[in-house]
């Protein structure tokens, strides 16, 4: 008897590309408007300040997406090695040409704002992903969270045994007491404050989209909640919150915010995996969207040195700061830093996600030999 076929989820890659491009909004706006967390910019641009919350989305959606096979299969993973090795297969190799890629660019053109040229020390850092464990002038300041989330892979498992055994209530009930526990303390225990350094709450925004990717497995009863309006509800108060305490204090509150937005995000992930709100899923479905969607790490890892460079050497010199930079950072860097990262990913991110092994890496790659023509009579 033949397994049904399992129902498409649209609109998620789509979301991962509009984020990422939002990153890059965010770089751009940031050399134009200098002094984060404070600005002189126009009021109406304030929200491009908050790329963060770009990065919020990216570890929600990390969860939510990693978990989506596991909650058809009972909570299982196939196999742990397996898991790690198409994770490394996935995360590697467009991670480290785009590391060689901002060392160059850091070297010979111009180092990431804030931080002195890459030492070796970064070198070895950023390859292991150990960025996040000790510092080291940054050749890439996009990469940071890429060691979040590669931590986050060790840690999934277990919250895979918790859901089997406790269910996704208690699961994300003990992680998000932990990194509370963690927040309250951090002001008052050094040894628990050097933790924050690991950005602690984006494991339960992780083990948010774990738990949200149970609706795939949901009756028809949870399907036809309409889940953007929650969403919706939990987004306002997290809005109105950053609108009134303004990017100084949201910044230095950061674990408070993102664990406040965490809810939202999940909500949001599961109104569109149930195809919800019909107009949002169509777009993000769209074929550009999903174009986006498809090289958005490799958007994601190499804009931030293009963005250095189209302002240090074009646009500062000839626009300053202010709106009309910004304009013209738009005008330089949307276009070019898509297009970079859509050849980039044609050759370091595009192929390692059809073919999930050298074996079928190298097929691919091999020269067609032509079948022989048939001798005429």
């Amino acid at each position: 008897m033949d397994t049904p076929a399992r129902p498409r989820l649209i609109g998620l890659d789509g979301i991962r590309g509009l984020a990422a491009l939002f990153v890059v909004l965010h770089h751009s706006y940031l050399m134009a408007f200098p002094g984060f967390p404070e600005t002189h910019a126009p009021a109406w641009t304030g929200f491009l300040l908050y790329g963060h919350f770009a990065v919020v989305v990216f570890i929600v959606l990390s969860g939510f997406s990693l978990a989506v096979s596991p909650a058809r299969n009972g909570w299982r993973l196939d196999s742990l090695a397996k898991f790690a090795r198409r994770r490394a297969w996935r995360i590697l190799p467009p991670y480290w040409p785009a590391l060689l890629f901002s060392l160059l660019v850091a070297w010979t053109l111009a180092p990431q704002p804030g931080e002195g040229v890459p030492t070796g020390k970064s070198v070895l850092l950023y390859g292991f992903l150990l960025q996040d464990v000790f510092g080291s002038p940054s050749p890439n300041g996009a990469f940071w969270s890429i060691a979040v989330e590669a931590q986050l892979y060790f840690v999934f498992p277990l919250m895979l045994l918790a859901l089997r055994r406790a269910g996704a209530t208690v699961m994300l009930g003990v992680t998000t007491g932990i990194v509370v526990l963690i927040g309250l303390l951090a002001p008052h225990v050094s040894v628990v404050d050097a933790l924050m350094r690991f950005t602690p709450q984006f494991a339960a925004l992780f083990a948010a989209g774990v738990a949200a990717a149970g609706i795939v497995q949901a009756s028809a009863k949870w399907q036809r909640v309409h889940w953007q309006w929650w969403s919706f509800a939990a987004m306002v108060p997290v809005i109105a919150l950053i609108a009134i305490a303004g990017p100084v204090w949201t910044t230095k509150n950061f674990i408070w915010v993102d664990l406040a937005a965490g809810p939202a995000v999940a909500l949001l992930l599961v109104a569109v995996a149930t195809r919800q709100p019909k107009p949002l899923v169509r777009l993000l479905d769209t074929r550009p969207v999903r174009s986006l969607g498809s090289f958005s790490y490799s958007l994601y890892l190499t804009h931030a040195p293009i963005v250095v460079v189209a302002y240090t050497f074009v646009v500062g010199p000839l626009f300053g700061t202010g709106l009309g930079a910004f304009g013209v950072m738009l005008l330089i860097c949307v276009p070019v830093t898509v297009a970079f990262a859509r050849g980039f990913a044609a050759i370091f991110e595009i192929p390692f996600v059809k073919h999930r092994s050298w074996a079928a890496l190298k097929a691919a790659m091999a020269p067609k030999t032509p079948e022989p023509v048939p001798a005429a009579d």
